[in-house]
C-alpha cells in the first residue's frame, strides 16, 4: 500500500543525496521512527516535510518497508523476503556503495491477509536500525578482528539480531559470501567439520583504511584443529551484547583485571575465590569464568560452557560456585547468576544431579546468616537464598530470607549452527532472540 499521489511515478528517498556514501550509522533512519516521504519525480525529500513546505499525511508502512516485517511474507516482486529486506533499506540496491540508485516500489507490496502498520503507531526495534550491506561487512570484519575466528552464525548475531533466525542466517550467509568473494576473509574446515573464517591481509588492510587497527589471522586459524569451546564463548558474548549487555571472554576479562599493571608477578589469575570442602579439609581456589556479562543491576552473570562431563574436581568447583552466588568478586561486583551451558543432555543431567545433591545437603541445616539454601523453582533453575539480619526497635533483631541470585543449567544451542536454509533442513530453529533463551534463560524473561 502506497500513498495516493495521482498517476505520477513515485520514488521513496531519504533526506540526503543517495550519491554520498554513508559515513555514520546514526545517519541511518529507522522506518519505525521516521516517515519516509514519497516525492514525485524522484527528488530528495526532507523527513516530515513535502517540497512545498506542507506536512504530508502519515504513510502506511507495508511488509516491505516496516522494520518488523514478516520474513515469510510473499512480496509483489517475487523476490525472497530476506533479499528484498536487505535490498530495500531506503531504496538502495546492493553492490558498490558508491553507486546507489533509488528503487521504485511496485503497485502493491501488501498481500491479502497481511496487517498494515501506520508510521505513527510503529515503534523502533529495541536493537538497532537495519544495517546496509556495506555497514554489515564492516561490522562483521570488526568482530573477526576482535575474536580472530568466527562462524556464519556469529555474523547473524552481530549484524542481524532483530530479524527472525531464518532471515538473519540468510542475510549473514550473503554477507559472508561477499567477504569471501572480495578476499577479505578465508574459509577453513576444522577437524570436527566446522566451517570457520579467518581475516586475510587484504581484509586487514581494508579495515585499516576504515580507521580500525587490524592484522591478518589466517595463519592462526589454519592451525586450529578444534576451536569449538572458543567459538561458543564468543557466541555467548555476542548474544549478550546483542541484548545490550557488556560481555567479556576469559582472556578479555584477565586483560581488564590487569590493565595498567607493571609488575607481572602480581597479575591476577582468578576472578572469585571459593572454598572447596574435601575429606582432608577445606581448600581455597581461584576461579574465573569462561565468559562474563555485566548486568544493569550492578552484578555480573558468570557463564560456563561444559563440552564434556565434569570430573569429581570440576563437580566440586560447580558446587562451590553455586554457594558463592551473591559474593563479591575481585572487581567489587556481586555474582548474581551462574549459568552452565551443557553440550549434551547427559552432561545437563549430571549438572542437575550435582546441584540437587547440594540442595539436599544444605536443606538439612537451618537457614541462618552465612548459610545458603538452593531451591529448584523450575527444571534447571535454582534460587540461592540466605538469611539476613534485620535490626528491630528495642535492640532486637530478626532473620529474614533473601534471594541472592540464580543458578541456571541449560543446553547449548548446538542445533542453530547446523540449520540449512533449504528443504533438506532437519534441525530446529528454536532458541533465537525472539525467545527467552539467548544469551541465557532469565527466570523473569527478557
Amino acid at each position: 500500500m502506497r500513498p495516493e499521489q495521482g498517476k505520477e511515478q513515485l520514488t521513496i528517498t531519504l533526506g540526503r543525496p543517495l550519491g554520498r556514501p554513508w559515513q555514520d550509522p546514526k545517519d541511518m533512519w529507522c522506518a519505525g521512527c521516521w516517515g519516509w516521504v514519497a516525492e514525485p519525480g524522484g527528488g530528495v525529500a526532507t523527513p516530515g516535510m513535502n517540497t512545498n513546505g506542507s506536512t504530508p499525511a502519515p504513510i502506511t508502512m507495508n511488509q516491505r518497508t516496516h522494520p518488523r516485517y514478516s520474513p515469510d511474507a510473499q512480496l509483489g516482486d517475487s523476490r525472497s523476503a530476506t533479499d528484498a529486506h536487505e535490498n530495500t533499506s531506503g531504496g538502495i540496491e546492493r553492490g558498490n556503495p558508491g553507486s546507489r540508485q533509488p528503487a521504485t516500489p511496485s503497485a502493491s507490496n501488501t498481500q491479502p491477509g497481511t496487517k498494515e502498520r501506520a508510521t505513527g503507531d510503529a515503534k523502533c526495534h529495541p536493537y538497532r536500525p537495519q544495517l546496509l550491506p556495506h555497514q554489515a561487512e564492516l561490522k562483521a570484519l570488526k568482530t573477526l578482528q576482535r575474536f580472530r575466528v568466527i562462524r556464519t552464525i556469529d555474523v547473524a548475531v552481530t549484524c542481524y539480531p532483530e530479524r527472525t533466525f531464518k532471515a538473519a542466517l540468510t542475510a549473514a550467509q550473503r554477507t559472508v559470501r561477499r567477504l569471501v568473494k572480495q578476499d577479505y576473509i578465508r574459509r577453513y574446515r576444522t577437524d570436527r567439520f566446522q566451517t570457520v573464517y579467518g581475516l586475510t591481509k587484504k581484509g586487514a588492510d581494508w579495515l585499516d583504511e576504515q580507521g580500525v587497527e587490524a592484522s591478518s589471522s589466517v595463519r592462526r586459524v589454519s592451525d586450529m584443529t578444534n576451536p569449538e569451546h572458543r567459538l561458543w564463548l564468543q557466541f555467548l558474548v555476542l548474544c549478550a551484547e546483542a541484548r545490550g549487555l557488556k560481555a567479556l571472554t576469559e582472556s578479555e576479562l584477565l586483560t581488564e583485571l590487569n590493565r595498567g599493571l607493571s609488575d607481572l608477578s602480581k597479575a591476577r589469575q582468578g576472578y572469585l575465590t571459593v572454598v572447596i570442602h574435601r575429606k582432608q579439609g577445606t581448600v581455597k581456589r581461584e576461579l574465573r569464568p569462561d565468559c562474563l556479562a555485566l548486568e544493569p543491576d550492578g552484578g555480573v552473570t558468570w557463564m560456563e560452557v561444559d563440552r564434556s562431563k565434569r570430573g569429581a574436581e570440576r563437580e566440586a568447583f560447580l558446587a562451590a560456585l553455586a554457594c558463592a552466588v551473591g559474593r563479591m568478586a575481585v572487581d567489587g561486583k556481586a555474582v548474581r547468576r551462574v549459568v552452565v551451558f551443557c553440550k549434551t543432555e547427559r552432561i545437563e543431567m549430571r549438572a542437575h544431579a550435582v546441584l540437587r545433591r547440594l540442595a539436599a545437603e544444605l536443606a538439612q541445616h537451618v537457614l541462618i546468616d552465612g548459610r545458603q539454601h538452593l531451591r529448584e523453582t523450575a527444571a534447571g533453575t535454582f534460587e540461592v537464598w540466605t538469611a539476613a539480619l534485620k535490626a528491630l526497635p528495642g535492640g532486637r533483631s530478626q532473620l529474614f530470607d533473601v534471594c541472592l541470585g540464580h543458578v541456571i543449567v541449560q543446553l547449548l544451542p548446538a542445533w542453530l549452527p547446523k540449520v540449512r536454509i533449504d528443504a533438506n533442513n532437519t534441525h530446529s530453529m528454536a532458541g533465537w532472540f525472539d525467545e527467552n533463551y539467548l544469551p541465557y534463560r532469565r527466570p523473569d524473561g527478557w
